[in-house]
């Protein structure tokens, strides 16, 4: 970004006040922002003692080395005691913690806290019979049931670092992780379920194993839950299953008090040099933020909530917002193990309807799948129980907010569309349900305590109506700590850009618009330079999305002799639309100058049957610009389905120059 603003392009002047009971009884009050401003330091130990510590810090934060931050100096705590232990002690042991649900439709368990920390108990006891003890790292490799959230709590419980590798990783990536985190023992299972079919993991792990132990570092054990049944390689010097040894172990286990800023996990990020970078999150200040933005942000009610985050364990959301934070708050959840379209299309409405869910967190482009398919299949289920809606991974398109909203929502429910990263650890930007008027597709202001702004090349903070570079401005508890093994790396990326200032560079553009609220645009590298104009991708798309005919899209910048970049835009139409008619992608172009000006209509619409995603749901928009430049296609393995490529590059999606 050359030059000192992106330009601003959608406006939106839609608000949804808070209801008034929600806004009556909520958690977090309008106050709290003026309360943060005149004593953050003050407003986060209050939010600290939230939790229970077994030593009181000396002093809230040390920020005299900056970017190396210590939060809770001195304290001392237990993760696991506060996610579990607390609530058996407060007479909540028999509160459902985890209502669990397996793809396979007839496959389901309800986990009390009591039962929660008998299993743990049993996994701390049996991880510590490996061998495993305090800052012994491990690594965890598995699908999304109880054991893998039993396994973070063992870590937590004994002062053992992990890091959970998302079980969609391939050996290679897995090998790497363990190689760079020195891993000692790895937590698996034979498989999982994914669409009706048990795919392997395990041996994924041996050939893992055997990257790491080329690259000189040798994993010792490997302890295996049988999930499928899958017939699996078995090595009895290193292989151990989880029901020899953890189903016997002893229920009871006393927890180690740890210091606040003992490392809790390490995960990793894609990193542009090709090693994976793994963000370091300590104890303290992690838990302190998750768990009080998670009360926040959602306005949990505890004793009547039942929550249900869609996130993988494998990410940073399941981490903040599956285990650490909800468990933290002793909270009812729904742990679900598939797909949301599989054995059907509605499993997610059913789910939602039959465990009465109540606030429901989500990504973008699932929502963006669904308004793909129409409301006749949600419609068919009552949703009535929710009362909060929220976003994470992307910005979400104004139009997806609404679509949400209404037909998830009732037209009833607030949207929190929350922005934060792995680095953050926890929500930094987001309405409160029961103080903001929200705004569709503007993640509104910074949560109380939270510094953020948005500034120029030069840090100088934009007026209203410009756009810039995200920035963090003041530490935070939940912040990384460093990049495993590499303090340089951690300095260069994230505290480099905007070094006399002292800011943290986010690497996302955003715009504060009219109201100086804000709005994030997606990463830096997606913004486009049309004919001297910063224009990001994200308002093209959203533009592009408000159409009645289109689902989603994905918007890349292609070079042109003439413009310099031009756009370009790949769209999946809703269901109803079929194949959209004759002169589709002129009446989308149109569309797009009409909404906001012929600076942003494309060069080149193709109407595409899918985007290319991640597992995680991201749209990797470097090999849509391999099609838009017509280059050969770059590496496609980390798609879910790299088919689609293929249909893209062989030209059997439509294309229409306009």
């Amino acid at each position: 970004m050359t030059e000192e603003t992106l330009s601003n392009l959608l406006h939106e002047n839609r608000r949804f006040e808070p209801p008034a009971e929600l806004a009556a009884a909520a958690n977090v009050k309008a106050s709290a922002y003026d309360d943060a401003a005149a004593d953050r330091e003050g407003f986060w130990a209050a939010a600290a003692e939230r939790l229970a510590w077994t030593k009181k810090w000396d002093r809230v934060l040390d920020w005299d080395n900056p970017p190396f931050a210590k939060w809770f100096v001195g304290g001392e705590l237990n993760v696991a005691y506060n996610c579990v232990d607390r609530h058996v002690e407060a007479g909540n042991g028999d509160r459902v913690a985890i209502h669990w649900v397996g793809e396979p439709a007839d496959e389901a368990r309800d986990i009390t806290y009591a039962d929660l920390q008998a299993e743990v108990s049993r996994a701390a006891n049996a991880l510590t019979s490996l061998g495993i003890g305090k800052g012994d790292p491990v690594a965890i490799y598995m699908p999304m049931i109880p054991e893998a959230i039993f396994a973070m709590l063992a870590c937590a419980r004994i002062g053992a670092p992990h890091t959970v590798v998302f079980g969609g990783f391939s050996a290679e990536a897995l090998g790497s992780r363990l190689e760079d985190f020195k891993a000692k023992l790895v937590v698996t299972s034979d498989g999982g379920y994914r669409r009706g079919t048990a795919s392997a993991l395990k041996p994924a792990v041996d050939e893992a194993r055997q990257i790491s132990s080329r690259a000189g570092h040798d994993v010792g054990r490997v302890l295996v839950v049988r999930r499928t049944g899958q017939e699996v390689a078995f090595d009895e010097d290193v292989d151990v299953w989880w029901h020899d040894v953890v189903d016997s172990a002893s229920p009871e286990h006393t927890p180690e008090s740890f210091d606040s800023e003992h490392p809790l996990f390490v995960m990793y990020t894609s990193g542009t040099t090709g090693k994976p970078k793994g963000i370091l999150h300590t104890t303290g200040g992690y838990l302190t933020q998750c768990a009080f933005t998670h009360w926040e942000v959602f306005d949990l009610k505890p004793e009547t909530d039942v929550y249900w985050c869609t996130a993988d364990i494998g990410w940073i959301t399941g981490h903040s917002y599956i285990v650490y934070g909800p468990l933290a708050n002793g909270v009812t959840q729904v742990l679900y193990e598939g797909t949301p379209d599989s054995p059907e299309r509605g499993r997610w409405w059913q789910i939602i309807a039959d465990k009465k869910v109540t606030v429901f967190y989500t990504a973008p482009t699932a929502i963006r799948s669904f308004m793909k398919q129409g409301r006749e299949i949600p419609d068919r289920h009552d949703m009535s129980s929710l009362r909060i809606l929220g976003s994470v991974g992307e910005p979400i398109n104004p139009e997806a907010y609404i679509w949400y909203r209404l037909v998830i929502g009732g037209d009833r429910t607030p949207v929190v569309d929350t922005w934060w990263q792995t680095e953050t650890g926890a929500i930094m930007i987001s309405p409160l349900p029961g103080v903001t008027a929200g705004k569709p597709g503007s993640a509104m202001t910074a949560l109380p305590g939270v510094s953020a702004d948005v500034v120029n090349d030069e840090g100088v903070p934009v007026p209203h109506g410009s756009g810039g570079y995200l920035v963090l401005t003041s530490p935070w508890p939940s912040m990384l700590r460093t990049i495993w093994g590499d303090d340089q790396r951690y300095i260069d990326t994230y505290w480099s850009r905007f070094r006399d200032q002292g800011f943290y560079f986010a690497g996302d553009g955003a715009k504060k618009d009219e109201d100086g609220d804000l709005w994030v645009l997606g990463r830096v590298d997606d913004v486009m330079n049309v004919s001297g104009h910063r224009l990001s991708t994200t308002e093209i798309e959203s533009a592009l999305v408000s159409h009645p005919k289109v689902a989603e899209a994905a918007v890349v910048g292609a070079t042109d002799p003439d413009t310099g970049q031009a756009v370009v835009a790949f769209v999946i139409l809703r269901e109803n639309a079929g194949d959209g008619g004759e002169g589709i992608a002129k009446e989308l172009s149109d569309h797009v100058r009409t909404q906001i000006g012929p600076i942003a209509k494309p060069r080149q619409i193709m109407i595409v049957p899918e985007l290319p995603k991640t597992r995680s749901g991201k749209i990797m928009r470097r090999l849509l610009r391999d099609v838009a430049e017509k280059r050969e296609v770059g590496d496609t393995t980390t798609l879910a389905d790299s088919t689609i490529m293929e249909l893209i590059s062989a030209g059997q999606a439509t294309s229409t120059e306009d």
